[in-house]
Formats: C-alpha cells, sequence, structure tokens
C-alpha cells in the first residue's frame, strides 16, 4: 500500500477528498468551511467539489447538527463540523436526543449516519470557554459513536471509517496535532475498524492507557520510564465508543499496572469508565492500584504558564507510573 508523508490536517483533508470522490451522497456542512474562508482540513474542497457540497452555514451549531440529522434521514451522507468543541453543547440536544436515538426509536428501519467533527484547542491559551475537552459527555450517550486520533495515519483510517459507518460519530480533532506528520497510506480503500485500539509501544512494567494528544505524552512518559530501567507499554485507545476493552485488559493482565491518561478532566473523565473496567476484569492480576492523570478540575486560564500546569504532562505520568511500581517493585 502507497505511503505518503503529511501532516494531520492534509490526512484529514485527504479523507474527505477520497470519501467525496467515492460517493456522491457525502457532503460537507459548518462555519468557515468553504473557500475563501477555509483553512484546516475543509480547504480546497468547496473548490473541488463546488458549493453544494460544500456548504457554508450561518453561526448555528443546532441548525448545522439538525440541517445533518435531517439530510441523512433523506439517504445523503454529512459530514458536519462544528468549529470549537466547547460550542457542541448548543447542539447537544439534536445529537442526543434525535441522532442518537433515531435506530432505537425507529425499530432499525432509520439510522442518522452523520459524522459531526469537532476540534479542541487546549494548550493554546484560548482561555475557559475554548479549551474544553468533552468528549466524556457523548460516552455517556447509548447510539453515539465517540472517536479521538492521535496520528495523521489513524486520523485518515478512522475518519474514512467514521464517514460511512451507519450511526451518529463524533470525531474530536485535536488542534495542537494538525501540524504534526507521519506516514498516511494513499488508497481510498484505507480505513481503521472503530473500535480497535493500537499498542504503540510495547513493554512489560506498566501500561500507559490514552488517545489523543496525550498518547504523545504517553510515549515521552515510556521514553523517561526507559532510562530509569522500566519498560512501558502505551495504548492508544482510537476510540472511546466503542471501546477495545479487549485490548486493554489484556495488557494490563501482562503489566500488572496501569495508568490512565486523557486531556479531559480527572474528574468523572473518560478515565473512570475505564479504570472500574480495569478493575473489575484484572483485580488478581494488579500489582498495585491504577492511576489516572487527567486535567486538573479547574476552567482553562488564558495565561499560558498557568494553562500548562491543567494538562497531563510526561512528568505527571512518570509520577503516576513510579507510584504504581512503588507499591510492589517492579518484579511484583
Amino acid at each position: 500500500m502507497d505511503e505518503k508523508e503529511m501532516s494531520m490536517r492534509e490526512a484529514l483533508s485527504l479523507a474527505l477528498d477520497q470519501a467525496m470522490a467515492a460517493d456522491d451522497r457525502v457532503f460537507l456542512l459548518g462555519e468557515d468551511i468553504a473557500d475563501p474562508g477555509a483553512s484546516g482540513p475543509t480547504a480546497g474542497l468547496s473548490t473541488k467539489y463546488g458549493h453544494d457540497r460544500v456548504l457554508d452555514t450561518p453561526i448555528s451549531e443546532a441548525a448545522i447538527v439538525g440541517a445533518a440529522i435531517g439530510a441523512a434521514i433523506d439517504g445523503l451522507i454529512p459530514v458536519a463540523e462544528i468549529m470549537i468543541m466547547d460550542f457542541i453543547g448548543i447542539a447537544a440536544d439534536q445529537l442526543i436526543n434525535n441522532a442518537a436515538k433515531l435506530r432505537f426509536m425507529t425499530a432499525g428501519r432509520t439510522t442518522a449516519p452523520i459524522t459531526v467533527r469537532t476540534q479542541v484547542y487546549g494548550g493554546l491559551a484560548t482561555g475557559a470557554t475554548h479549551s474544553q475537552t468533552l468528549e466524556a459527555w457523548f460516552m455517556h450517550i447509548p447510539g453515539m459513536k465517540v472517536i479521538v486520533p492521535s496520528t495523521p495515519r489513524d486520523g485518515k483510517g478512522l475518519l474514512t471509517s467514521a464517514i460511512f459507518d451507519p450511526d451518529p460519530c463524533l470525531f474530536v480533532e485535536t488542534i495542537r496535532l494538525q501540524g504534526q506528520k507521519g506516514l498516511v497510506p494513499t488508497d481510498p480503500g484505507f480505513s481503521i475498524p472503530l473500535g480497535q485500539a493500537d499498542i504503540k509501544r510495547p513493554g512489560t512494567d506498566v501500561t500507559l492507557i490514552s488517545y489523543g494528544r496525550s498518547v504523545h505524552e504517553s510515549l515521552a512518559a515510556a521514553n523517561a520510564l526507559q532510562e530509569q530501567g522500566v519498560s512501558a507499554e502505551v495504548v492508544d485507545l482510537r476510540t472511546l465508543v466503542p471501546l477495545d476493552i479487549e485490548t486493554i485488559v489484556e495488557s494490563v493482565r501482562r503489566t500488572g499496572r496501569a495508568v490512565v491518561v486523557h486531556d479531559a478532566v480527572q474528574f468523572a473523565g473518560p478515565g473512570a469508565e475505564i479504570v472500574a473496567t480495569l478493575q473489575s476484569e484484572c483485580f488478581s492480576a494488579l500489582a498495585a492500584p491504577i492511576e489516572r492523570v487527567g486535567a486538573r478540575f479547574v476552567p482553562t486560564p488564558a495565561a499560558a504558564v498557568l494553562e500548562a500546569t491543567i494538562y497531563p504532562s510526561s512528568a505527571r505520568i512518570v509520577a503516576a507510573a513510579q507510584r504504581t511500581l512503588d507499591k510492589a517493585g517492579v518484579d511484583g
């Protein structure tokens, strides 16, 4: 399979481009997504496919998602963009009470094959109402699928799967990863199944479980731990719903220790569900209590020097891993 080095932004753009080329029913809608104003993954697509398939909408998140749901019911395949995740609450009723419920309320006769792309700005000193990581809200909603890629390859493969999935998918992009580069398959048929975690680095002493930006902090932490003689396995969840329980359980049973890391607020965050599952499935194999490293439970400050203390860092992850090792020693 041919591969090309590209940024996350370019990989997502390629996924959108190839999906639109493959199926005339695929169309995009959102604020400032058409040329000449587009600057993200949708740049150039309205010029290529026309403004009837790349629709600039009014600034109304509820209208964007509502229109997407209606189009999906009518047989189209919409990809809606909510520019900043903080504003997705305005469309929450459409997502929670309409898109997520259609399959159930129609006895499977009607689904909502919509993909909602949204972006997380955390770590860019954008303030308390432009920095929130809110995927935990939608993990709690039966019928929604939640996807958070960490690499360009995963971004392209997962977005392709989301677009053609029969159920509503929330696809969370991290602005801080948009410029990150990596090898990406250029084949239009390339996709990554939803619900498959990926072991980004094998290890034997402790499992670091993460997704999105925090995967890179976890990899940096694994490098630091290696210098201390500790072998850390890094598991990238990639999708939160469906959650690949089999992979994380198998990893933690092997290592006996786990640290769950995410940029979402730690209190009642995605890690709480993961820890509860591991505690139930791996209790007899655990050599130490499971640790969590998440964003601190405060509104995000606009000052960069303060904001840097909010999100998980490799140093905080190393400290958490060391606490699990100190409970019984590396050899258990």
